[in-house]
């Protein structure tokens, strides 16, 4: 039984399954109301600075690691150093919390896109249709059971025949579809006015909570500090050029971002009568306002459907680059045949998903330190163990193995044209910006 490892076949394979990964429902659904929560265009400038210097440092480390050893995170750290063996292991944890949850939310997603199918678009664009819906037992355990099985259906089809395929039909057609819908957006009565506050800084909304807010979904955004880009990495071919890949990702990645906040902010102004308060609707934004836009358009039925495919495979490209990092460290650790390690791991994925599932139902009164299961998982995973994992990263690199060991794999085939910046990035920038998230997260700042 072959339990070889796969890589990306060229340079466009990797940068679309790369920006796949990291374009998903965090730029999509998680972004949109962040932004609107935390102050729109001061947000959207934090994010913005935040991704250039310190997502980038992170990403290139993460990816060049997984080059340089062809291991996924359970393995890289303790092959450049065995005294980083520890942190590949709690790196590893992170992905598999969040793919239960993850998966979750693309079974609403699925549920959208099944509803415009079915003419049920006006009633999905009803007041209450969410939460009655997540508010159900059997019906959201369904779609996620679906969402799973489709997931584990490209995992299985390999690194090349499923994710470098699938991610370089998908990427382009979201891209086009989410600038439609941007443009329709903005035609709304009123949406100028949710433009204003979404591109124009105020000042005086800037707070530690802003950053913080901006440090998490950038984690979340470019799949940072959970084991993904170390794992695309090992797959990245030595021949292509590391810096450029990953610029080129932060473009995608930050424009599909910014895009969806475009899609989202106007529309909630112009359907609340220009009220701020509307925005404040949290994680279920997308599916609030985006099927009221889809109701109001002319062939907004079909529009709905094809945008909520077209987020779902978003979702799925995320998904698959969290259960392929999953399927890759047992791979790495249990040296048996891939398509079992995948079943495997599908299996156990639906069942942890439930929790997360019945928390908005049955189990709502089960609260985790005051949060409902599934919240508390994207704030345990997201605001606690991705800031430690990415510190812990830093200091590996920084002061173990030392940062050269990165810049070595970068100029492998060209100069690492923004090597002062990573220099200072990774060893004092990012250090003290990850510990502060960290405190400000602990004690209640978001």
């Amino acid at each position: 039984m072959s339990t070889e490892k796969a890589g990306f076949s060229s340079k466009i394979g990797f940068i679309l399954a790369t920006a796949g990964s990291a374009v998903g429902l965090g730029n999509i659904w998680r972004f949109p109301y962040l932004a609107a929560q935390y102050g729109g265009g001061i947000f959207l400038l934090v994010y913005l600075v935040l991704v250039v210097t310190f997502g980038f440092s992170l990403m290139i480390t993460e990816i060049a690691i997984g080059r340089k050893t062809g291991k996924s995170a359970i393995d890289a750290f303790g092959t450049l150093n065995k005294k980083g063996s520890w942190i590949g292991y709690l790196i590893s944890a992170v992905p598999m919390i969040i793919t239960p949850y993850y998966c979750v939310i693309g079974g609403w997603i699925i549920k959208y896109g099944v509803a415009f199918a079915t003419g049920q678009g006006s009633a999905a664009a009803a007041d209450g249709f969410f939460a009655s819906f997540i508010g159900s037992t059997g019906e959201p355990l369904v779609y996620a059971a679906i969402f799973i099985i489709l997931t584990a259906a490209v995992v299985l089809m390999g690194v090349q025949k499923g994710i470098e395929n699938v991610s370089k039909i998908l990427m382009p057609v979201l891209i086009i579809m989410t600038i439609v819908i941007s443009v329709y957006s903005l035609t709304l009565d009123g949406a100028m006015e949710g433009v204003k506050y979404y591109l124009i800084p105020n000042f005086r909304q800037f707070s530690l909570k802003t950053v913080v807010a901006a440090m998490g979904q950038m984690f979340y955004s470019m799949s940072l500090a959970m084991g993904i880009m170390i794992t695309y990495g090992s797959y990245m071919p030595k021949k292509e050029s590391l810096e450029g890949s990953v610029r080129q990702v932060e473009v995608f990645d930050t424009g599909v971002a910014f895009l969806a906040g475009l899609m989202i902010i106007p529309a909630v102004f112009a359907f609340s009568g220009g009220d701020p308060s509307a925005l404040n609707q949290g994680p279920g934004l997308m599916f609030v306002t985006l099927p009221k836009v889809f109701d109001s358009m002319p062939g907004g039925h079909v529009i709905g459907v094809i945008f909520f495919i077209l987020v779902l495979f978003a979702a799925l490209t995320s998904s698959i680059s969290l259960m392929e990092t999953v399927v890759s460290i047992f791979q790495d650790k249990l040296k048996i045949n891939r398509k079992l390690i995948c079943i495997f791991v599908m299996i156990g994925t639906m069942i942890a998903a439930i929790p997360s599932s019945l928390g908005y139902g049955i189990w709502s009164e089960v609260l985790i330190f005051g949060r409902q299961i599934l919240d508390f998982f994207d704030f345990l995973s997201n605001n606690i163990m991705m800031p430690i994992a990415a510190l812990l990263t830093c200091i590996f690199i920084a002061y173990v193995v030392k940062t050269k060991v990165v810049e070595e794999e970068v100029e492998l085939n060209s100069r690492f044209k923004s090597k002062k910046l990573y220099q200072v990035m990774i060893k004092y920038i990012c250090p003290v910006l990850l510990v502060a998230i960290l405190i400000s997260s602990l004690i209640g700042y978001v």
